[in-house]
């Protein structure tokens, strides 16, 4: 058996209208794939920013008061006299205590545990 080489086609050039339908299609390409390759880098970006960021329970854990293993935290808050309690809550390391004075003036005070003192007291009113 001989072996024929394959008969190789000259490419006929091709009509001037279909050339520039090419042309245009393979600018279309480039500008598509660019705009892809941005999108990518972009959400590649993304991904990295939140990795690399301190989540909400790093962060609460950054805020909140080291509790001694041995005996509990103690501490007082030094509440003005008079001041009657009537809600309290906790954020983190600190202490809300919503409540009123003897005038019946309502009042916000903020402890905070760690510092072992009063950090915010707002007067609340009403219009």
């Amino acid at each position: 058996m001989s072996h024929q080489k394959p008969v190789e086609q000259e490419d006929k050039p091709l009509d001037p209208v279909i050339e520039n339908v090419r042309r245009k299609m393979i600018k279309l390409q480039m500008v598509s794939a660019g705009v892809m390759v941005v999108m990518l880098m972009v959400v590649l970006s993304a991904i990295v920013y939140k990795l690399t960021r301190p989540g909400k329970a790093e962060m609460a854990q950054a805020t909140a008061v080291a509790v001694p293993s041995d005996a509990p935290l103690t501490a007082t808050a030094a509440l003005p006299a008079g001041f009657e309690v009537s809600d309290v809550a906790l954020s983190g390391g600190q202490i809300l205590f919503y409540g009123s004075i003897a005038g019946g003036q309502r009042k916000a005070i903020v402890f905070d545990i760690a510092a072992g003192r009063v950090v915010a007291d707002v007067a609340v009113k009403t219009n």
